[in-house]
Order: C-alpha cells, then sequence, then structure tokens
C-alpha cells in the first residue's frame, strides 16, 4: 500500500498564493456630485472615500480645482459629502472643509486628503502647498468632519525628499504607519516610514518599491490606497508612469509590516494611453473600500473626472 499524501508544506502554499495573487476590472462608473454650483464648474479629484462602521452609505473628501486655473492661481480646495449606499452619487456641502490660508505651507492650495479615525474624531492629511510651489504633508483634526482645525507639518520635508504628499495613513494600536510619495533626482518614489501619531515623531524606512526597468511603471511612482481585507497581505493600488508621465494603475501585495514585496502586477489594472502621443490620459487611485468581497477603487481621470472601479480578486 503507498504511503499516504503528506499535505505540501506552508512554505510552499505560501509560495503559490503569492504567484496566483491577481485583480482584474469588472466595470467602472462614473462618480457624480450632487452639491452647490461653484463646486460643480470646477475639476475633480483625489476622491477619498471610506466607511464608517456599519453604515451603509459612504464618505467622501473631494478635491477641486478651477478648471481655467493658471500657474499662480490657487490648486485646490478640499470639499466633504455623503452618498447613500450605492456609492456613486454623493451629496456636497455648501462650503469646502479645507482651504487655503493667507499664508503658510498651504497658501496656493489643499490636495490630497486621507482620513484616519481617531478616538477624538478625524485626523486628515493633506498636501498643501505654498507660494514657491512647494509640497508639505500638513493635518488637520477635528471631532466632526466639518469642524476641522488645521495643526501644521505633519511630515517634513528633508533634504532629500522634497514635495512630500500623497499620504496613506494606517493606524494599528500605537502605532501608526506612513506612506507617502516624494520626488528625488527627477522621479516621484515612495517612502514608508513609522510613527507615534499622525504628526511623529517618525521613524524612516527603506523604501517598500521601486521603479521597473523597461515597465509601465519604469520612472515615478505615487501612493495609493491600502486593501486590508487580508491582514497577512495587504495590497496597495499604486500608480506608476513612466519617463513621459503616462500614468496608470497597478497592485502591490507586500508584507504585514510593509516593508516587503510579496508579488506585484507585471502589467497596470487601469493602463496609461497607448498611443504616448495621443491625447493625455492618466489615472490616479486615490482610495479603496471593500464591502463584504466588492472592491471599489476610487480615482481620478485626467485630472477633472471622478470614477470607481468595480474590482475583483481572481486568487
Amino acid at each position: 500500500m503507498p504511503p499516504p499524501a503528506q499535505a505540501a508544506p506552508i512554505a510552499s502554499i505560501q509560495r503559490t498564493l503569492r504567484m496566483t495573487l491577481g485583480f482584474t476590472v469588472e466595470r467602472i462608473d462614473d462618480v457624480v456630485l450632487d452639491g452647490p454650483a461653484e463646486l460643480l464648474k470646477q475639476n475633480l479629484m483625489s476622491p477619498f472615500a471610506w466607511r464608517e462602521g456599519k453604515d451603509a452609505g459612504l464618505m467622501a473628501l473631494v478635491r477641486a480645482v478651477p478648471p481655467d486655473k493658471g500657474p499662480d492661481d490657487e490648486s485646490g480646495r478640499i470639499w466633504y459629502g455623503r452618498s447613500g449606499s450605492d456609492g456613486l452619487v454623493f451629496r456636497m456641502d455648501e462650503t469646502p472643509v479645507l482651504v487655503p490660508s493667507d499664508e503658510g505651507d498651504d497658501a496656493l492650495g489643499c490636495e490630497d486628503p486621507t482620513v484616519v479615525q481617531t478616538e477624538a474624531g478625524y485626523a486628515v492629511l493633506y498636501t498643501g502647498v505654498d507660494r514657491r510651489k512647494n509640497g508639505h504633508l500638513l493635518y488637520a483634526t477635528g471631532a466632526d468632519m466639518r469642524r476641522l482645525e488645521k495643526r501644521g507639518v505633519a511630515l517634513p520635508n528633508s533634504k532629500g525628499e522634497k514635495n512630500s504628499k500623497e499620504a496613506t495613513l494606517l493606524r494599528a494600536d500605537d502605532r501608526w504607519q506612513l506612506l507617502y510619495e516624494y520626488s528625488s533626482e527627477g522621479h516621484s518614489l515612495i517612502s514608508l516610514t513609522n510613527g507615534a501619531g499622525p504628526a511623529g515623531p517618525w521613524d524612516e524606512q527603506p523604501d517598500p518599491f521601486g521603479p521597473r526597468a523597461e515597465k509601465w511603471d519604469s520612472w515615478h511612482l505615487s501612493t495609493g490606497p491600502l486593501l486590508r481585507s487580508d491582514p497577512a497581505r495587504p495590497v496597495m493600488f499604486y500608480n506608476g508612469a513612466n519617463k513621459s508621465a503616462d500614468w496608470g494603475i497597478g497592485w502591490v501585495a507586500l508584507s504585514p509590516d510593509l516593508r516587503r514585496v510579496t508579488a506585484r502586477c507585471d502589467g497596470p489594472l487601469i493602463a496609461p494611453p497607448a498611443d504616448a502621443d495621443g491625447p493625455r490620459d492618466i489615472s490616479f487611485a486615490a482610495s479603496v473600500v471593500d464591502t463584504e468581497g466588492t472592491i471599489w477603487l476610487y480615482y481620478s481621470r485626467n485630472d477633472r473626472e471622478l470614477k470607481r472601479a468595480t474590482i475583483r480578486q481572481t486568487t
């Protein structure tokens, strides 16, 4: 009698899972805002959507930019709204919740919001643009989203890392993790740092992943949202581009501490234009919501339209 079959070693199973992880886009829908005329006439981007507890609806922060913006004009204000269970139509407030200051690190614009819930309410990280057009990672807090108070710099720019922006902020007990985009030697790259709170102090870590030669993300990377349905294998839907800045959206699976890649897409989920000389067509991921296995990825297209991709995991 042959010996009984042996179970595959755990390490072998894990390797198989890493090799077969994948995602496909099932459909793409327009995200519609209902609100004041001042907002609806503007270009819309950076849709950060989230759900609180068992609430059937979603909340969202959105960046709005004047369509006729000049190089020295304001680069954005951040507005708040809520949707029903469809997560596609958001009723927006009559006024924005974060606007540029008269002077300082956000005098020229408020961009790229990220929300984390705290015991006291909310912490919102956002990108401030000063009058010299430098980006800064700033934060605001409040018991209510409509009563946010600006707190200043969340993460200072360093000599080697400039224009810090596009924050992804995570909280686990007393530990905070911050992934963000920075510029270095003509590249946009992604960095990781651990901290004691939304404003640090921060302990810088090595970049979790970098550009790949000869691929669609060969030159630029920008932070995207993290899908954390499986705590052992968080997945970032990140933004990548070549040297010509043809941006698309891909995915990368990371170790639980976010420091090591366990799997990564070969091609983008939402692709940059096939014809580099054709019309500009860029996609930029901003947030992800997982509802009982249904993955909604919110992103902006061409820096003026809001979209939602319904994504299926193919493992």
